[in-house]
């Protein structure tokens, strides 16, 4: 039944496949920086606490919890993401316009004008489980409850399709120039997420995923003011599909068409995130800059 509803759904809207990257005391004027192989120089105080943010956590267990499959948000999800294809008799065009771009420069911000681009939820509903988020583009503020039931047990948000204004023509990114994104950001309550750029505008392209850890496993995480910056450097992504490494691929930095942030129960080729729990989540992201 579902694979009808599927089919269905794939002539109407033209839908595609759906899948998703399986898919992660300072005072309040001080930023802690890391790197993704450098993870040591927060505070030992940080560190420690990050190392048993999810030690009576038992992520390992799969539920076997059934849940009916939410198919409109499902629908309302995914479409989101999908460039509708250009018609002829429109007018329309395929062809992106591409924007060079430079080290220190903001891609993204809550609230500015200045956005070519939003986040939206891409939940587990799209392969059928029950996990849900939410994002607020005003705040930066993405946060949700995730669930393992129905084999699910990830939340991600996906950026809509850039465009530039005010033409509103379809857009990708040269950043030849640039080593890699800087992501600044607040909570997180010590779990480890996933940072995807994708240099394709196709729905289930490669994701170049990077992960990092975030915040501090205590009360004052989730309402306290401190941030942390995280640099994803390009050349130290990993190539995903369908949560898997894949080799023999190279990152197209000319042509960089999307990012995501997810929480996944998995890391990579189906190894479980130590860092990882089921539950409410809170994220806050602050700004993505070029480095």
């Amino acid at each position: 039944m579902n694979v009808l509803i599927l089919t269905l759904l794939s002539c109407c809207f033209c839908l595609p496949t759906i899948s998703f990257s399986n898919a992660f005391t300072i005072p309040p004027t001080t930023t802690t920086i890391t790197t993704l192989h450098h993870r040591t120089t927060v505070t030992s105080h940080g560190a420690r606490l990050l190392a048993t943010a999810n030690d009576n956590d038992d992520s390992s267990s799969s539920s076997k919890e059934r849940k009916p499959w939410d198919i409109i948000r499902f629908v309302s999800q995914s479409s989101k993401f999908i460039t509708p294809p250009s018609l002829p008799f429109i007018g329309g065009s395929k062809e992106s316009t591409r924007r060079k771009v430079g080290p220190g420069e903001t891609l993204w911000t809550p609230s500015s004008s200045q956005n070519f681009f939003n986040f939206a939820p891409l939940d587990d509903v799209v392969m059928g489980g029950a996990s849900s988020s939410t994002v607020d583009n005003n705040t930066g503020t993405w946060k949700g409850i995730v669930t393992d039931a129905n084999n699910g047990g990830f939340v991600g948000i996906r950026s809509t399709p850039f465009l530039e204004q005010p033409e509103n023509k379809k857009l990708v990114l040269d950043m030849t120039n640039c080593k890699g994104v800087e992501l600044r950001l607040r909570k997180g309550d010590g779990c480890r997420y996933k940072f995807v750029v994708r240099d394709s505008t196709e729905f289930n392209g490669i994701c170049w995923a990077s992960e990092f850890d975030v915040g501090v496993s205590s009360g004052s995480s989730i309402s306290g003011k401190k941030t942390t910056t995280i640099r994803i450097p390009f050349d130290k992504q990993r190539p995903t599909l369908f949560g898997n490494v894949v080799n023999e691929k190279t990152f197209d930095d000319e042509n960089v068409a999307g990012f995501q942030f997810a929480y996944s129960k998995f890391e990579y080729d189906g190894k479980l995130n130590e860092k990882f729990r089921l539950g409410d989540f809170v994220l806050q992201i602050l700004e993505i800059r070029t480095y």
